[in-house]
């Protein structure tokens, strides 16, 4: 064996076996994208639960020749790769998603205050506007609506929908969602104080009325009827949503509503996670089409949040006495809690004597229930 022949074996291990010569200048801009992801979830805590898997998915599938989103020889799919097929593609994982959410939610509120729906349909105004918005900028319908979509603040929603219009766009969509809610603090703040006046939020509401166990129970039913026949394309997401939330208020099945609520939910956000992640490989996703799709999905954001408001505004013209504060309307995105929480703070700001918070979970929780429909629309319309 000759020095020669070593170093040609050497040398064809290290071009044929390793990723090191295959390193691309796009490559490594995806892996700083998906460290600055990291440390925003980590450093910041920022959404960690999701934005912490989908940096690493972006992380792992950005080094080459890593058998992870392809296909074996025999055609069975690799890793993650089965993670994106058998959990989103067959749309289980958001299914999934929203029967934790229904273990976790307390619909007490919205029961309380009926009105809230119309701000949590009033929040949905960005989806709409974007989507002609969208539209107008040469994409696709079926883009369009999974772009407008992002609006509402709802994670799984956004993953739903865009897997049965455009799959495509997934990992640019899912990510600008999902980055949008965890900065729901910094983004909604300027808007509510633009649109209200100081003597706006400085307005107190009553104390909601105590809900009964009956009515909580019948709420699921009733809400999961009316959904599913005028919009039936989002029963996977409402049913589950629903069924999750009747487990809950039932009181006899607590083993199966904890484990909804915590170790299933848990386990699905990491496969969730880490797959949307995947999707971000460089060849797909450095393009000027993601950026477009950050920047639109920041515009139906402020605009969905602007809508809310002023539905408030619109229904306070009506109402005589026990006016509602304008700053609850911008929980009308699906953005649970954190979206009701930040219209608590900034109430607080105004009037430290000012409890604002049951009363925008009620909005919160329409725009939950708002943006699913308004997905189940667009699907009834494109799909």
């Amino acid at each position: 064996m000759t020095w020669d022949y070593v170093l040609e074996l050497i040398k064809n291990i290290l071009f044929t076996q390793t990723g090191i010569p295959h390193v691309g200048f796009g490559q490594v801009i995806m892996l700083c994208i998906a460290l600055f992801f990291l440390y925003l979830a980590v450093a910041k805590e920022y959404e960690p639960l999701l934005l912490l898997p989908i940096g690493f998915g972006i992380f792992l599938v950005n080094f080459p020749l890593t058998p992870l989103m392809g296909f074996t020889e025999h055609g069975n799919p690799e890793l993650i790769r089965a993670f994106y097929k058998y959990g989103i593609e067959w749309e289980i994982i958001p299914c999934v998603i929203f029967l934790g959410l229904g273990a976790m939610t307390d619909f007490g509120p919205l029961i309380a205050n009926p009105k809230t729906l119309i701000i949590g349909a009033g929040a949905q105004l960005g989806v709409f506007v974007t989507y002609i918005g969208t539209l107008l900028l040469g994409f696709s319908l079926k883009e369009a609506a999974s772009v407008g979509i992002i609006g509402g603040a709802d994670g799984p929603t956004t993953i739903y929908l865009t897997a049965k219009l455009a799959p495509h766009i997934l990992g640019a969509n899912a990510l600008a969602a999902y980055s949008y809610m965890a900065m729901v603090p910094l983004i909604q703040p300027p808007i509510m104080r633009l649109l209200t006046t100081p003597a706006q939020r400085k307005i107190k509401m009553r104390q909601l009325r105590k809900v009964s166990k009956r009515e909580k129970l019948i709420f699921p039913l009733i809400g999961c009827t009316l959904i599913v026949l005028l919009v039936p394309a989002i029963a996977p997401l409402m049913g589950m949503f629903m069924l999750g939330n009747f487990m809950r208020e039932s009181g006899v099945v607590k083993r199966l509503s904890e484990t909804a609520e915590n170790d299933l939910m848990n386990i699905v956000t990491i496969f969730l996670g880490v797959a949307v992640g995947a999707t971000m490989q460089a060849d797909k996703f450095l393009s000027l089409k993601p950026f477009m799709i950050f920047v639109l999905g920041l515009v139906d954001f402020v605009i969905c949040t602007a809508g809310g408001i002023l539905t408030v505004h619109i229904m306070n013209f009506f109402i005589k006495k026990d006016k509602i504060n304008p700053l609850i309307g911008s929980a009308g995105v699906s953005a649970v809690p954190m979206s009701a929480r930040v219209s608590h703070v900034e109430g607080r700001k105004a009037d430290p004597n000012n409890w604002l918070l049951m009363h925008a979970m009620g909005p919160n929780l329409a725009g939950v229930i708002g943006s699913a429909a308004a997905a189940g629309m667009l699907i009834a319309m494109f799909n």
